[in-house]
């Protein structure tokens, strides 16, 4: 009988270490392997980061054996800076109309001994309450014309896009402008041709997904709530919209006046709300519409960019991997090696794995944690003093 006793209350007490594990995890997903190279990459995907801790100290690797696996966490990122390295001032040689279009041409004023490379114009010019479709046309002898680019000019409450930027970069020495209409008779204070460089620091990896969300009309004012944004560093919220519109909207903190505008034929927009990796710590992200006195705009759908990272390892051999995440808001991440060789890692080339079978032990974002440490000990007290009484009414009989 004591025996039976001492193993049900030594089975207790283990079960009862392990339900108090506070490295228990609770979801996973399968990483697919594949390529030959020597390193592995797969992007954090937003269900891992709505369900992980948002550090991602909880994540873990296991192999087919069921080992853990090192790995390092590459963040995204990139600074760019653009640097202006020429600037040709250009001179208006004649202006005309023809077929109902408006021609307008120019020429570089000083035309330098080494080709002209360019790749932007600039434009000026003293009028406003406009937006016009603009051809533009290159040559290098003024006869000669090329096609280089459809574009838009605006210029209206505040906001113009005077800025024609190339496809690639020209080499011309004269320009032509076509407007289809010209009723206002604008002209232009200055045009200027640029060659301008961007330097990147750092690479950026924006993913872009098509969240659930829904729509509420509370007084004069949209609220979308947006699903499954919980962790991630946001870089912009679109709004799809066929509606006509200039209104302000904002999220997490930060404001800014969206429009949707068009006229006579040309257009001109931007629905997006830009974020410098700001992050959202619940389930649903609240964006809010300013309607004034309007009627709703119409939401076709909503667009979110966001700034993603990747796990990197060293390949074993393995057909899949297990991504473990969701254990414990206390966990500290693992210390690897490999974190301290990265940069050279990365140099190199990595095979980009895909997640497959997704398991999640909830369905919501959010899990409560539970300390079962205090549990736990009174618990080990209890079979203690059990186990004592059984002996000591043992040894009486005896």
């Amino acid at each position: 009988m004591l025996r039976k006793i001492i193993g049900i209350l030594v089975v207790l007490a283990l079960f009862l270490l392990v339900a108090c594990d506070t490295n228990a995890v609770n979801n996973s997903v399968t990483i697919a392997n594949s390529g030959n190279n020597r390193y592995k990459a797969v992007r954090i995907t937003p269900e891992i980061h709505n369900y992980a801790n948002r550090d991602l100290s909880d994540l873990r690797i296991k192999d087919s054996a069921g080992e853990y696996v090192p790995y390092f966490i590459r963040v995204g990122g990139k600074s760019e800076s653009e640097t202006v390295g020429q600037q040709f001032s250009m001179s208006l040689i004649n202006a005309y109309t023809k077929d109902d279009n408006f021609y307008f041409d120019y020429v570089v004023t000083d035309i330098p001994q080494h080709d002209i490379i360019a790749t932007s114009i600039k434009l000026s010019t003293s009028y406003s309450g406009f937006a016009k479709n603009i051809s533009v046309y290159g040559s290098y002898d003024n006869t000669n014309w090329e096609f280089v680019k459809n574009d838009s000019l605006f210029s209206v409450d505040g906001k113009a896009k005077l800025n024609i930027e190339f496809d690639k970069i020209q080499k011309y020495t004269h320009y032509r402008f076509r407007l289809n209409n010209n009723l206002e008779k604008i002209t232009f204070d200055s045009v200027t041709l640029n060659y301008s460089f961007v330097t990147q620091e750092r690479f950026y990896f924006i993913e872009e997904i098509h969240p659930v969300y829904t729509i509420e009309e509370k007084d004069n004012l949209t609220h979308i709530n947006i699903e499954g944004l919980k962790n991630l560093r946001l870089a912009e919220i679109i709004i799809d919209t066929d509606s006509m519109f200039q209104r302000n909207a904002s999220a997490l903190g930060v404001r800014k006046e969206l429009y949707n505008l068009f006229f006579n034929e040309a257009s001109y927009t931007d629905t997006s709300l830009t974020f410098k990796q700001q992050v959202s710590n619940d389930d649903i992200l609240l964006m809010i519409i300013q309607n004034g006195d309007d009627k709703p705009i119409n939401i076709n759908g909503i667009i979110v960019r966001y700034y993603a990272d990747e796990l990197v390892f060293e390949d074993r051999g393995c057909d899949n991997y297990t991504l473990l995440f969701g254990a414990d808001g206390s966990i500290k991440a693992p210390d690897y090696d490999i974190v301290r060789y990265m940069e050279e890692i990365i140099k190199g080339e990595i095979d980009q794995l895909r997640i497959t079978d997704v398991f999640l032990v909830e369905s919501g974002g959010s899990r409560e944690q539970y300390d079962f440490t205090l549990i736990f000990n009174i618990a080990v007290i209890i079979v203690a003093v059990i186990l004592g009484v059984v002996i000591v009414l043992k040894l009486k009989k005896k």
